[in-house]
């Protein structure tokens, strides 16, 4: 779908097409330069005690974090060696990627359309996880929410970062931003 030249993810289009205009209003930006926008999404997998008994596990996280991004993920290494967790300098702990651009909006579109609402007893996202320049960070307590999870073939189940970097100033504003991306905020 991201190969054709013409196609526009859904998301990408809605900004372009409202959000902008409404927060251009909201918010009485005198500049369009002002308006705030998605910068990337970053996504970890961090696997923690399993892969200190077992290296394959970091590569097992690497290829789920994969298949959900639809880019290659990064293994992320230790970088100093702490002797009480049996942690060595170098050892594969988890995987990282960053998406910007067409990705970006797909994998938010998939977010929040298909995999929040498989959750278990979900009630929403927290409002107040911004870092007060803009940025949301959330947490999922299990990666299988996503379709691109073959549930019968995993081996075990991990927790995932989600990072959402906007250019905006304020948690106002992103908070803006991200409500018109029908994020489902709990407050």
């Amino acid at each position: 779908m991201l190969d054709d030249a013409t196609y526009t993810p859904r998301l990408k289009a809605l900004y372009k097409d409202s959000i902008r205009a409404s927060l251009k209003e909201e918010f009485s930006y005198k500049n369009e330069m002002m308006i705030p926008k998605l910068e990337k999404i970053v996504l970890n997998i961090g696997c923690g005690r399993a892969a200190v008994k077992d290296s394959k596990k970091a590569k097992s996280a690497q290829e789920d974090l994969t298949k959900i991004a639809g880019q290659k993920a990064l293994t992320t290494i230790a970088k100093n060696s702490i002797a009480g967790f049996r942690v060595r300098e170098g050892m594969p702990m988890g995987a990282k990627v960053t998406l910007r651009g067409e990705r970006m909006y797909e994998f938010l579109d998939r977010l929040i359309t298909i995999a929040m609402p498989r959750i278990r007893d979900f009630r929403g996202v927290s409002g107040t996880s911004f870092d007060g320049r803009g940025n949301y960070a959330m947490g999922l307590k299990e990666h299988i929410v996503f379709p691109e999870i073959d549930f019968d073939k995993i081996d075990e189940s991990w927790g995932m970062d989600i990072v959402i970097a906007t250019t905006a100033n304020t948690d106002a504003e992103a908070k803006a931003l991200l409500k018109a991306f029908n994020m489902p905020f709990n407050s």
